[in-house]
């Protein structure tokens, strides 16, 4: 195990040299929104798509430590599944050349079926039932609630989580560094507990391949993660958590997640009541690059945010 973050880092860097050409080849050029800030045109035609040097390298070295086992290839399956749905919604935009890819419902659709499909498995055919820890119980008291409650909570989580995240992968290096620290937080829990070594190892691995994926999507981008990788980041924040029976503690510790969403909902839901807006932009980062923050101070700033709320997080999983 103590292996995995130094291979998924090797071998994700060393992935990288070589799809990001051939991305250029294929021409699976990032497109960017007209009405977006003006520094991000320069953005336009940059290869997209680059989660898949993370994805593989995650999945194949886990599958390699972990060996084949039923939790690791239910959470496997489970990743490739959302990573498909946004392949699919990259490939439609490469292929139009525009930046919408699958429509809202389209997108909603495929997201709500993998999680639906998860949760049902979890609760009803798993060993993980309907078990969550509550918070200031220092990870000791688990309270058991029915099963069809449970499994919605589960689909709003994953449906959120994925959604969130990739709302919040719109500048340079922003997603990878929130969900690095993210999955930090919640591999310490996992250590620390020592309940599910099969969600250790993912969770270093994911570590190990973010922190390669951001020596080329730190500023200036030299690619994207796209739906491809965000969506899949997304599933492994939520089956982390609810592996761990802790699925409420993104709430917290992923606030920049909550944040981001509910910035895009307000913008949304009160333009179309008045046709004004509450943000300059929404989801929120691009607010603030409207108003005068570059890329680095945006990710920064939304970076020690999510160290603090996951120190945060601890304090709540670990008081009494």
């Amino acid at each position: 195990m103590e292996y995995a973050i130094a291979l998924t880092f090797i071998t994700t860097a060393i992935l990288g040299r070589f799809l990001i050409p051939v991305l250029k080849k294929l021409k699976f050029g990032q497109i960017v929104r007209d009405d977006g800030p003006k520094s991000h045109l320069v953005k336009m035609g940059i290869p997209t798509m680059g989660g898949i040097m993370f994805i593989i390298p995650i999945i194949i070295i886990s599958l390699i430590i972990c060996k084949v086992n039923t939790d690791i290839l239910i959470i496997v399956g489970t990743i490739l599944l959302f990573a498909f749905v946004g392949f699919l919604d990259d490939i439609i935009k490469i292929k139009r050349k525009s930046k919408d890819g699958l429509s809202v419902l389209q997108k909603t659709i495929g997201l709500l079926v993998v999680s639906v499909i998860f949760s049902v498995y979890f609760v009803y055919f798993s060993n993980g039932g309907s078990d969550i820890i509550l918070p200031f119980s220092n990870m000791n008291h688990i309270y058991t609630i029915p099963k069809l409650l449970y499994v919605f909570i589960l689909i709003i989580t994953l449906y959120a989580t994925t959604n969130s995240i990739n709302l919040t992968d719109g500048v340079d290096g922003l997603a990878s560094s929130v969900t690095a620290i993210v999955i930090l937080f919640l591999s310490i829990i996992s250590f620390i507990t020592n309940s599910n070594s099969t969600i250790s190892v993912i969770g270093v691995s994911t570590i190990g391949g973010i922190m390669a994926f951001l020596l080329y999507n730190g500023h200036p981008a030299k690619v994207f993660m796209g739906d491809t990788g965000a969506l899949a980041l997304g599933s492994i924040v939520a089956l982390m958590a609810i592996y761990l029976k802790i699925p409420w503690v993104i709430i917290i510790g992923g606030i920049i997640y909550v944040i981001e969403a509910l910035s895009v909902i307000i913008q949304v839901g009160y333009y179309k009541r008045t046709k004004k807006r509450v943000f300059k932009m929404a989801p929120i980062h691009h607010h603030f690059e409207l108003s005068g923050w570059n890329e680095k101070k945006v990710v920064t700033i939304f970076t020690i945010i999510t160290v603090i709320a996951c120190i945060i997080s601890y304090a709540i999983l670990f008081s009494l």
